[in-house]
C-alpha cells in the first residue's frame, strides 16, 4: 500500500503541472506519450510470442489513428481503413501458422480501436473554455474513484462484483469509489469553476465512476482470457499505464459525449 500511494503522488507531482501550465498541447503530448506506452504493454498482453511483430503494426497504426482522430477527424475513416489493412496483412504474411496470424490480426485489430481512440475525448475536453477545470473532473473522478474502491474494497469489501472477471472486486469497494468520485468532483467545481451544474454534476459524478467500474473490468476480462496479471511494470504498485488508464478510458468519452451534447 505504501509503494502504492508513494509511486500514486511522484506521478501527480510530475502530471499536474503539466496539466496547469502546459496548456492544451501539453494534454496532447501527455496523451500520446501515455498512448505508446499502452500500446507496447497491448502488445505484449495480445500477442506475447510475437511482440515485435504486433508492436510494429500497432504502434504507427495506433499513434496514427489517434493523430487523426484528435487533429483531423475528417480523415478518420481513411486512417482506420489503413490501420485495418495493416492488422490483418502483416500478421497473415509473417506467421506461418494460420491460427495464430487469425489471433494475433484480431487481437491488433481491437487494439487499434481500444486505447488510441478512446484516449481522444480527454484532448477534445481540454479545447473546451472550461478544459482545464473538465480534464480535472475525468481525472479527479476516475482516480479517486478507483482509490476509494480500493481502500473500501480493501477494509470493508464481502460481497464479490464480479468475480468470474476480477475476483478481488467487491460492491463495498463500488460503493466506496462512488463517494469519493462524487467528493472529487464537488472538490473540483469549487475550486477550478467547472461549467455544469451542482445536481448534474453529482449525477454525473456517479454515471462517470460506474463507467469507470466497467471500463475496469473490461480490461480485466482481456487480461483473465490471456493469462496476465498486469498490463506492465512501468508504475510499481499499480502495474501498467494501461492499468492506470482503463477506467479513464471508459469516463473521458462519456463526460465529452455530456459536454458536446449539452452545451
Amino acid at each position: 500500500m505504501k509503494q502504492r500511494l508513494i509511486v500514486g503522488l511522484t506521478g501527480l507531482a510530475i502530471l499536474l503541472p503539466a496539466l496547469i501550465w502546459g496548456g492544451a498541447a501539453a494534454v496532447s503530448v501527455l496523451v500520446a506519450l501515455a498512448l505508446l506506452v499502452c500500446l507496447e504493454e497491448y502488445a505484449g498482453m495480445a500477442a506475447p510470442d510475437h511482440k515485435v511483430l504486433a508492436l510494429s503494426v500497432l504502434a504507427p497504426a495506433g499513434l496514427g489513428v489517434h493523430l487523426v482522430w484528435t487533429f483531423a477527424p475528417d480523415h478518420a475513416a481513411p486512417a482506420m481503413a489503413i490501420a485495418t489493412m495493416l492488422c490483418l496483412s502483416v500478421p497473415m504474411f509473417r506467421l506461418p501458422n494460420v491460427d495464430d496470424a487469425a489471433r494475433v490480426a484480431v487481437r491488433l485489430g481491437f487494439g487499434v480501436m481500444y486505447a488510441p481512440l478512446m484516449l481522444v475525448p480527454l484532448v477534445w475536453l481540454r479545447r473546451e473554455s472550461d478544459g482545464l477545470a473538465l480534464v480535472f473532473l475525468v481525472l479527479a473522478v476516475t482516480w479517486l474513484g478507483d482509490t476509494g474502491a480500493y481502500f473500501a474494497g480493501r477494509f470493508a469489501g464481502k460481497t464479490p462484483l464480479f468475480p468470474r472477471v476480477s475476483p478481488k472486486k467487491t460492491r463495498e469497494g463500488v460503493v466506496g469509489g462512488m463517494m469519493l468520485s462524487v467528493v472529487g468532483a464537488c472538490a473540483v467545481k469549487a475550486i477550478g469553476g467547472v461549467n455544469i451544474g451542482w445536481a448534474p454534476l453529482i449525477t454525473l459524478a456517479i454515471i462517470l465512476d460506474l463507467a469507470g467500474v466497467v471500463g475496469d473490468l473490461a480490461e480485466s476480462l482481456l487480461k483473465r482470457a490471456w493469462g496476465v496479471k498486469d498490463s506492465g511494470w512501468i508504475m510499481p504498485g499499480h502495474g501498467g499505464i494501461l492499468d492506470r488508464v482503463d477506467a479513464l478510458l471508459f469516463t473521458a468519452p462519456l463526460l465529452w459525449g455530456y459536454v458536446h451534447l449539452t452545451r
